[in-house]
């Protein structure tokens, strides 16, 4: 018999960086040092994205970082987050806590998902990934355009079980899960999923348009991805980092500038005729230190250290260090990049593209307009109709979130009018709708934000989102309605 010699491995060799520096990574959670945030510190040998893996893990549980310190020069990757629980509390579920060391601890395995479901309070929370087909869409976006997809599936016999679109600059990006209607199984027919993917794009390139810098676009795409995988792994936030990736591709960025042209790059200081400061990004040399600093003002809101990191990680740049806080509602971040290869940002033009994309990414989740937020009973075709009825009331949908958990369709829209403004209260407008849609039905209407009802027009406002609820009644078995800034 041939002998065959394996090469040894000393199995202490091993665990001998541990032994020397401890272990590979520790995370603590501190109750104790203040008074109205926990602070999560990690210590950790680096690598490239970390840093948006531990961000990541905090957002999909919805806590809100109100602070951070970060440092990773040579091989050592050093963390501390203030956060907050959605409430605004301090972190004091212990499931929770052990969930967070598990998931960032890099010695412990890869977390299990479903703990993370049980402990992120998003009522987004989707049904099993791994037994749909992904398709991820680009193109110019359009009125009705989202409507029109949904209307495409259900004409070709496909249920959508989750989706998740986003519109920014004339543009869309969309990641939808889908199963055979008949089966409820996952669709792994080449040829049907070619003709799934030629109908799209048929309906995406239904207008020839022309992009917000004046070129045609044709950015038109459309994708079958099989079973779902590779960045998702079966989170909501994975997903949004992918409708990133996606508007990145699309060049969304590629639009009417936040500021004047004239206007340098400067801290941005308040604006007394609209009451409020615009987002600036601006970028700095440290040659001394051999660093780009990327520094960054606006306003304050969820995700938004999310967003910052990974633009900057899928622009291949790596953060070492990094400083965010928050006062009065809008935040201040600072980066110090380098590009993966070394080098910083040297010439005027890629220092623009980052800004550029920066700001893009700030702004793809702001969405000032009318939230819908519907749960119903499930059924094939339920998104499509009511996408329709919107559209033919004269309502876009600028962002989706869609999803099924069990026998329920729970889903959020963010809509304007058809020329991008909020939706002014035009009482022939919602009769007609009401002519159309009428049935019995119980309706669960909320209104936030009423400041911004404190007008001659209230009542006329009020009575507006009231009767917006007996439109969709025969749609819906559930409905809220939110006015968000």
């Amino acid at each position: 018999m041939k002998k065959v010699c394996w090469p040894y491995f000393d199995p202490d060799f091993h665990n001998l960086p541990e032994r020397i520096y401890g272990p590979v990574c520790r995370v603590s959670l501190d109750n104790e040092t203040l008074e109205d945030c926990t602070l999560v510190k990690v210590d950790s040998v680096n690598k490239q994205g970390l840093l948006l893996e531990v961000i990541q893990v905090l957002t999909d549980m919805n806590l809100t970082i109100t602070k951070c310190f970060i440092s990773s020069d040579a091989e050592w990757f050093m963390d501390v987050f203030h956060v907050k629980d959605e409430h605004g509390n301090k972190l004091t579920d212990q499931n929770a806590i052990n969930y967070i060391q598990q998931a960032i601890g890099t010695t412990t395995g890869p977390p299990d998902s479903t703990r993370a479901n049980a402990y992120a309070s998003n009522i987004f929370e989707s049904e099993n990934h791994s037994e749909h087909t992904t398709i991820e869409m680009t193109g110019t976006d359009r009125p009705g355009l989202f409507s029109e997809i949904s209307a495409a599936l259900a004409d070709l016999q496909c249920n959508i079980v989750e989706a998740h679109a986003w519109t920014h600059n004339g543009r869309l990006a969309c990641v939808a899960q889908i199963s055979d209607q008949s089966t409820d199984a996952p669709i792994d027919d080449p040829h049907r999923l070619a003709t799934i993917e030629d109908h799209l794009i048929t309906v995406l390139r239904a207008t020839t348009a022309v992009s917000p810098c004046g070129k045609e676009a044709n950015n038109q795409e459309v994708k079958t991805t099989g079973f779902l995988g590779g960045d998702y792994q079966g989170t909501m936030t994975n997903v949004e980092r992918r409708l990133h990736q996606l508007m990145l591709s699309i060049r969304d960025f590629d639009g009417p500038s936040l500021r004047p042209a004239s206007s340098p790059r400067t801290p941005f200081a308040w604006d007394a005729e609209e009451e409020c400061r615009k987002t600036a990004v601006w970028i700095e040399s440290c040659k001394e230190k051999g660093y780009s600093m990327v520094s960054l003002e606006c306003k304050d809101r969820p995700r938004l250290m999310f967003d910052t990191v990974c633009t900057l990680t899928d622009m291949q740049y790596v953060i070492f260090h990094a400083s965010t806080h928050c006062h009065e509602g809008y935040a201040f971040q600072e980066y110090f990049i380098r590009h993966v290869d070394g080098d910083v940002l040297c010439t005027e033009s890629e220092k623009e593209r980052v800004i550029k994309c920066l700001e893009a990414a700030i702004e793809r989740r702001v969405c000032e307009g009318i939230r819908l937020e519907l749960r119903a009973d499930d059924r094939m075709g339920l998104l499509s109709d009511i996408t329709r009825v919107l559209r033919e009331n004269g309502l876009a949908v600028v962002r989706a979130d869609v999803a099924t958990q069990g026998e329920k369709s729970i889903n959020a829209f963010y809509v304007r009018d058809i020329s991008g403004n909020e939706v002014v209260p035009d009482m022939d407008f919602v009769e007609s709708m009401k002519r159309e849609l009428m049935g019995p039905s119980h309706i669960n209407l909320q209104v936030k934000n009423e400041k911004h009802l404190r007008s001659p027009s209230s009542t006329e406002k009020s009575r507006y989102f009231s009767n917006i609820g007996d439109i969709l009644k025969s749609q819906i078995g559930r409905f809220s309605f939110a006015k968000i800034k």
